[in-house]
């Protein structure tokens, strides 16, 4: 998990998120991980427009969201 969030921060990709919150409810994020610190990320949420804090090991599951590109022609 630690790898993907590194990868995210670094070149900038965003990342979709299956998290489960601290009063156990589950939401499906798109985030942009701004800084990684000990055990939580922050981030800006799409969701909810605006920068939030993410504890890591409360992210089920994480996948880079790949930039779709427009054919030419």
């Amino acid at each position: 998990m630690k790898t993907m969030l590194l990868l995210s921060l670094e070149e900038g990709t965003p990342l979709e998120i299956i998290y489960l919150s601290e009063k156990e409810t589950i939401s499906q994020r798109r985030i942009s991980v701004l800084e990684i610190d000990g055990e939580y990320i922050r981030a800006f949420c799409f969701l909810r427009q605006m920068k939030r804090t993410f504890k890591i090991s409360n992210i089920l599951s994480a996948r880079l969201i790949q930039p779709r590109y427009k054919q030419l022609g």
